[in-house]
């Protein structure tokens, strides 16, 4: 069995403030840690049930914050970014039974995590898919489905545990923290790595197929920026239509030429 795992930070127990998200702070350091031994509890739960082969993609800012050292022998990790399409789930390819997000977060536009954001925290206000607010989450669980994986766990907030389950109710979850404005209520941090691995373990020995989504036809792509300036620059992109000041719209039959855009115009 092949598992791939893609990881973030603003879903990981604890966290609750952009100084600690920022890998420049020192208040960021005890949360790489966490973030690190989630990730590592995922991998051990996965292995647990039977996977031979772990591929991690480390997903957050500089895609730089794992250390790799604390990860499970035989997984490998990507760090970096290479520019692909696929973004958030790089190096997922149709040969993996299934995914892993580890550490996700509430999207831009909604409560439940004072780090909530879609794609850019400083750009981005909502973005929308065929007229339903998307998340991180969402986005990269339908390019998943491009390549007929299925995402068969999450972990993070609250709020985002609430989508995963309207969205795809056979996706495991586990909420690390919940709360409003700019407080946050968290697990201790060692029960949320044991409940990630066992989350995980139980996620892999069930029936994958449970979780499996189409992937999308015809799909609207619409980004509300925070700055109008930013949606007159982002119109230029071929086939960008600004409907407001705020917001543009892109439309097409392929997914994958949606997620192509977003790497231009995020």
């Amino acid at each position: 069995m092949k598992v791939f795992i893609s990881a973030d930070i603003e879903g990981v127990t604890g966290i609750t403030s952009w100084e600690e998200a920022r890998k420049s702070n020192p208040v960021y350091h005890p949360f790489q840690r966490q973030m690190t031994a989630e990730v590592a509890a995922a991998c051990e739960g996965a292995q647990a049930a039977g996977a031979t082969e772990v591929l991690v993609k480390d997903a957050h800012a500089g895609a730089n914050n794992l250390s790799a050292g604390e990860l499970p022998r035989g997984v490998r990790l990507i760090r970096g970014w290479s520019g692909h399409p696929y973004g958030m789930v790089q190096g997922l390819e149709d040969d993996f039974d299934a995914a892993l997000f580890v550490g996700y977060h509430a999207r831009a536009g909604a409560g439940g995590n004072p780090l909530a954001h879609t794609m850019s925290s400083m750009k981005v206000a909502e973005i929308r898919l065929n007229g339903e607010p998307a998340s991180e989450y969402r986005i990269h669980a339908l390019a998943a489905a491009l390549s007929g994986v299925p995402v068969v766990f999450v972990s993070g907030d609250r709020t985002l545990c609430a989508e995963v389950m309207a969205f795809n109710p056979a996706t495991v979850t586990f909420a690390t923290k919940w709360g409003e404005g700019p407080s946050q209520e968290s697990v201790h941090p060692a029960e949320a790595v044991e409940a990630i691995r066992d989350g995980v373990g139980r996620a892999l020995s069930g029936d994958l197929e449970r979780a499996r989504i189409e992937p999308p036809g015809h799909t609207r792509l619409e980004i509300a920026y925070k700055s109008h300036t930013l949606a007159y620059a982002a119109s230029q992109y071929p086939g960008a239509k600004q409907v407001d000041p705020h917001t543009i719209r892109i439309e097409h039959d392929s997914y994958f030429e949606i997620l192509r855009a977003l790497m231009f115009v995020v």
